[in-house]
């Protein structure tokens, strides 16, 4: 898994490139606590490049949803590919995360 991390005036965007699994979610974790602590409300997660996720990886996404909703903050969701959006829906996180088609409309999401 890879991360990019940029920042568009006041919301952080993190692309997540490959699998986001056991061997890896500790470090989307450690990016996600990261950027809470430093007190950052608004967080996009761009998973257009994203082709797996394992229940670790399904953790550290409500984990950061829960932090961010406890200060009152926007945490998004977007780019979800077809089997990604499969496994939101039977797991029921599609009712918990605002999800958006592309980055683009996550932005709009947040102004």
């Amino acid at each position: 898994m890879e991360i990019k991390e940029q920042k568009i005036k006041d919301v952080i965007v993190l692309e997540i490139l490959g699998r986001v699994d056991t061997t890896n979610y500790g470090k989307l974790e450690g990016v996600l606590s990261d950027y809470i602590a430093k007190n950052e409300k608004n967080i996009i997660i761009d998973c257009s490049e994203m082709d797996y996720i394992s229940s670790s990886g399904l953790r550290v996404f409500l984990t950061g949803f829960k932090k961010i909703n406890a200060i009152n903050g926007n945490y998004f969701l977007c780019g979800l590919q077809d089997n990604i959006q499969e496994i939101f829906e039977i797991s029921g996180f599609t009712s918990i995360f605002k999800i958006f088609t592309n980055q683009e409309n996550a932005l709009k999401g947040i102004e």
